[in-house]
């Protein structure tokens, strides 16, 4: 069975609550090695910090862009200090998950890039890879990127064009591909997880989001009560066989270039997986 390294997986997440280690359980016995957990605001700090140690997983701390506008300024402050406390922490291995959201309605354009930004130079000062949130921003977070320089990371869930993944490789990042590639209509996602350089791609669910289609619910379905599929790592697999088809690519071979991938943009997954 092939080993596999899920490179984001919300496993605090409240969708998660009643069965949290029999998910993390499930997702081994299908061959998910590993696990990064990234945090989403300052509230869940220690939970991903603490799910990554109980299971040998890892994590990320940051602050999402869907919750700059419930986050306070001083939060930034204090995640230089937890970065400061954890830092010699091996199982903390980037900044993330931060970014830019010009999808969802409602968020300040401006509070979303100044703590992006901000992140970005705490990405510097700890020499941190970063793992990103990209959507309907790509341009945005690659002009930040250009300004304020950091060691790598992942740009998670990318769903751009073909210039602007070229443009994030270019600057030492890898694309993340998980359950949206597995849509018969995601041509653009597809032609892109097909063509692109085997060395750019690493595998991710978003576990409890961004459902594989196997798993999706359809609006009349949802609207009649029924609930979205729940996303999880054990999924990975699946999600990996649609990304071997597409490329022509044996399943072992994709496992293998894919954890090498996610250990060059996180060098620290390299001590522990």
């Amino acid at each position: 069975m092939s080993s596999w390294i899920d490179t984001h997986c919300h496993l605090d997440a409240a969708e998660f609550a009643a069965d949290r280690d029999t998910v993390r359980e499930q997702a081994a016995a299908a061959g998910v090695a590993h696990c990064v957990i990234p945090a989403v605001e300052r509230a869940n700090w220690d939970a991903v910090r603490q799910l990554a140690h109980r299971h040998g997983d890892s994590y990320a701390l940051g602050i999402h862009p869907l919750y700059t506008a419930r986050a306070a300024d001083a939060d930034l402050s204090l995640l230089a200090q937890a970065l400061e406390q954890h830092h010699r922490d091996p199982r903390l291995v980037a900044i993330g998950e931060i970014g830019l959201d010009f999808f969802a309605n409602g968020l300040d354009p401006a509070r979303q890039e100044q703590f992006y930004r901000a992140q970005l130079q705490l990405a510097r000062r700890f020499d941190l890879p970063v793992i990103l949130h990209v959507r309907r921003s790509a341009d945005k977070l690659l002009k930040g990127l250009r300004d304020i320089a950091v060691p790598g990371g992942i740009a998670h869930a990318f769903n751009g064009s073909l210039q602007q993944a070229q443009a994030f490789i270019a600057l030492g990042f890898k694309l993340g591909f998980g359950g949206a590639v597995t849509y018969d209509r995601a041509l653009q996602l597809r032609r892109l997880a097909a063509e692109l350089p085997e060395s750019a791609l690493v595998l991710e669910t978003d576990a409890p989001d961004i459902p594989p289609h196997w798993l999706y619910t359809p609006a009349e379905q949802r609207a009649a009560g029924q609930p979205q599929g729940r996303n999880a790592p054990a999924e990975l697999p699946r999600i990996a066989e649609v990304v071997a088809g597409l490329r022509g690519l044996p399943l072992a071979a994709l496992a293998c270039s894919t954890s090498a991938n996610a250990c060059v943009a996180l060098p620290r997954l390299a001590g522990l997986v």
